[in-house]
């Protein structure tokens, strides 16, 4: 299949009824997620956007050697955010396990996590067992490997079960680095991942040359962010995300701004 993927949406409790253009709620819900289903000739790479009204469970995934074929490393890009909205990545010093687990049974967790204040174009990876949760009023694109194993630690009260155990024997209770953030406004070409699990570019019509070897020979995805893509003659719109088998059959539009993703 060459084209557009197929799109679920998905309601949550902490979503938004009223979502950033492309996008819209349908009546009397709220909408968290916007799901674009991995296709067989690629399946180890899921791309999601994320719209919050509150924050997120506090939380961590192991990786693939702590549960082969399951472990979970993503990547945010911010593509709408409110004023103060923030992402929580990281302990502001460091924190062994028993004392994250009694932070994260008294609530404290929270406020011994650093907090990093995002506007639009900022780029986060975040690796397994790097402790994480998505503030209010974010907007984000969200690409990570295929799996949805998530060890709850802290969830502000609501009637969800923890995963205590888990998340305490995976977590790493340290400093987020710096070296994981980058900028990545519109019009302006990125390296965003470049391995071991996946590759991720921001890229232009103008930079795609420099870039198409590094995705020659695979399958990859390609996310319009602000002007439709052309897929083997199959226009691609803003809000989407589409599926090549050939960086060859990629077309982009001038002035545009787009995501190349690919499995490593």
């Amino acid at each position: 299949m060459i084209g557009a993927l197929p799109v679920r949406q998905v309601a949550k409790p902490w979503g938004r009824d009223v979502l950033p253009a492309p996008f819209f709620a349908p009546p009397g819900e709220r909408i968290g997620e916007v799901w674009f289903e991995p296709p067989t000739e690629l399946p180890g790479l899921l791309v999601k956007y994320i719209f919050t009204s509150e924050k997120l469970s506090v939380q961590v995934h192991p990786s693939d050697a702590q549960l082969p074929g399951h472990g979970k490393e993503e990547c945010w890009l911010i593509v709408d955010a409110e004023p103060g909205a923030s992402l929580g990545i990281g302990f502001r010093e460091p924190l062994g396990p028993q004392a994250m687990r009694e932070a994260a049974l008294d609530g404290s967790i929270e406020a011994l996590m650093e907090w990093h204040p995002v506007t639009p174009g900022d780029f986060f990876y975040i690796p397994a067992n790097t402790v994480h949760a998505i503030g209010a009023g974010v907007s984000l694109i969200e690409v990570q490997q295929t799996s949805e194993v998530t060890y709850r630690l802290y969830d502000y009260g609501r009637p969800r079960e923890l995963h205590l155990d888990e998340a305490v024997a995976v977590a790493r209770g340290e400093p987020y680095p710096s070296a994981l953030r980058a900028k990545a406004p519109l019009g302006e070409a990125e390296r965003l991942v470049g391995g071991p699990l996946f590759r991720l570019d921001q890229v232009t019509r103008q930079t795609m040359a420099g870039i198409a070897q590094y995705y020659a020979g695979a399958p990859l995805l390609v996310i319009p962010r602000d002007r439709p893509a052309s897929l083997a003659g199959q226009e691609i719109a803003p809000g989407a995300c589409g599926f090549a088998l050939s960086v060859d059959d990629v077309v982009l539009s001038d002035h545009g701004t787009y995501l190349l993703a690919q499995p490593y």
